[in-house]
Parts: structure tokens; sequence; C-alpha cells
């Protein structure tokens, strides 16, 4: 029997609640689904809630990915990874300082696409002191190749008043357009509960996915209350959701909702909830991001869809 609670928590609502009776309804890399045509499939978009500008729902993470030599070995790898992006028609990139070097390769081959590719900009600050995070986010913009991020937010809540400060002053001036806050950890909730109810946030990035939904209880709930967009980072748990599924057949309900692939399925589980903005998978292949892409288009699954879903992959849920 699914609890009510757990319907809201997947993002039903009132209306799922009704349809479903009250709440009675009822990879591998190398073993997804063959891929089909998505062609005809409408992009889907999300609203940044404190602008309405709209945004095409998988972006691209970078961490570990893009933490590569600017040899031309690596680069072409990049470059082709970066092309099934951008085919896919996606725009967010997220990349960060901790990233090691993926700032760097980011703009490389964003220097070396003719035409360069109209992206959304995202990094982070991620130190300690107002002058370093400012010698920090100017450098990143040299780096990316940026004359104005998109959106800048501070990591893992690191000095985050310090941060926080420079960049109202940042967006005030027009230097970066959005501001956020971000985090992978859960043990950081707490404090980012908070700041979300008292800072004027634009975005908050923080972990969910089939495995993980610690996020459904409060933190997505709280952003669709306060206005405030949502960057869902770690959307397949790093590779643990492909191993739940290894033994598993793909299961044909998940075409109706234009899903070719247990990767395009993960995405869309999380794309179901109507507080997510956006999602970030990290890849280094060009095949998975081709992969990934296909869940940028077509339908998202309701509230019941996303509790068959959890049943096919989770039984005892």
């Amino acid at each position: 029997m699914i609890k009510r609670r757990q319907l809201v928590q997947l993002g039903g609502g009132a209306l799922a609640l009704q349809s479903l009776g009250l709440g009675a309804a009822e990879h591998t890399m190398a073993q997804q689904a063959p891929a089909q045509g998505k062609a005809g499939l409408a992009l889907i978009e999300r609203s940044i809630p404190s602008s309405g500008e709209k945004l095409p729902v998988i972006g691209m993470g970078t961490s570990r990915t893009f933490d590569t030599g600017d040899d031309a070995k690596s680069l072409s790898g990049l470059t082709a990874v970066m092309q099934a992006f951008t085919s896919g028609q996606g725009t967010i990139i997220d990349t960060s300082p901790m990233y090691g070097r993926a700032e760097s390769r980011v703009g490389d081959v964003l220097r070396a696409t003719n035409p360069r590719p109209d992206i959304f900009a995202a990094t982070k600050v991620w130190t300690e002191g107002k002058e370093q995070g400012i010698a920090q986010m100017e450098e990143s913009a040299r780096r990316m190749g940026v004359k104005r991020f998109d959106l800048i937010a501070v990591h893992n809540l690191k000095d985050w008043k310090t941060h926080l400060a420079t960049l109202k002053d940042w967006k005030a001036s027009g230097r970066v357009r959005y501001i956020g806050i971000t985090t992978s950890h859960g043990r950081y909730h707490d404090e980012l509960l908070e700041i979300m109810r008292t800072e004027p946030l634009d975005f908050v990035q923080f972990t969910y996915n089939m495995k993980d939904r610690v996020a459904e209880q409060r933190l997505l709930p709280l952003a669709q209350e306060r206005g405030i967009a949502t960057m869902i980072n770690r959307p397949f748990q790093r590779g643990a959701l492909f191993k739940d599924s290894r033994d598993k057949a793909f299961p044909e309900f998940a075409r109706e909702f234009d899903c070719s692939s247990w990767g395009q399925f993960f995405l869309k589980f999380i794309l179901g909830h109507p507080a997510v903005t956006c999602v970030i998978p990290a890849t280094s292949k060009p095949g998975h991001m081709a992969d990934n892409m296909g869940a940028n288009v077509g339908r998202v699954p309701n509230a019941p869809e996303r509790i068959k879903m959890l049943r096919y992959l989770y039984p005892s849920f």
C-alpha cells in the first residue's frame, strides 16, 4: 500500500491522489536497451521560477569526466561528448574549480567549436575569503572564456555567507545572471534548508535519484514553495542504478513516456517530480551522452507511473 505522504513526495499532489484512488494503484552502461528514434518528440523545458526563463531539462555535469589533460586525444573525446550534448538540444553546462581541470577543458572545447555553442554556463566558488572567492570566479571566467556566467553557486556551502554576499553584488551589477548554493552531501541538508528559507536564491543543487530520494522529504517541497530552481546531481547514484538494473529486462511500459534505455528511465523518473528544473548527468562517452539526451524530449512519467517505476526496480518499495 502506498501512503499519501509517499505520493506527495513523488510529486503527485492532489490530482495524483485522486487518480490513484488515494494511493491504491496499482545498467550497467553496456547493458542499456537499444536506443530508438526520438524524431518528432518535443523538447522538455522548465522555467527558472525567479525569472520565467525556460531551460532544457537535461544538462551536462563535468565532475571527473572533464578533468583530463589537454592532449589531442583527450580534447577529441571531449569534443565528441560536447557535440552529442548540443545535438541533443542541451545548453546547461555545470562545472567547478573543485573539478580539477574541468573548467579549462570545457573552455578549450568551446573555443575550438565553430560556431561556439549557445550554452548556459554554470560554475561554482569553492574557497575561503572574499578576495580569494573573487579571484577564483574571475579565473573560472578566463578558463571557460565566459564574459558573464549565467549561474555561479557556492559549492558545498563553503564560506557561503562571504561568497553569497559577493554574488548578490555581482548579480545586482550584472556580472552574473543567477546565484545559488550546492551540496552533494546529506549532512549539509539542514543548513541548506535554512539558507533556502532565508536567502534570495535562484538555484539550489543537490542529489536526487531513484536510490537516494531523501530530497523528496524537505528539499524539493521547499524549493517549490520558495520558487527556487533545482539542479539535480548524481542522477545515477554514481552508477549504482545501472548495477541494480543489471538482471532486469528493460520494461516495455517505459516506452509510454518515451524511454528507450535504462539511463533515460532513471533521468525521466527524476524529471517526473514537478519541483525539478534540470538534471546534470556526467559522462566522458559520446554514446552515453547521446543516450542521456534522449531524456530531453517527449513525455515525463506521472505519479502513478513513477510508483510503477520504483516497484519495478525495487519490488520492496
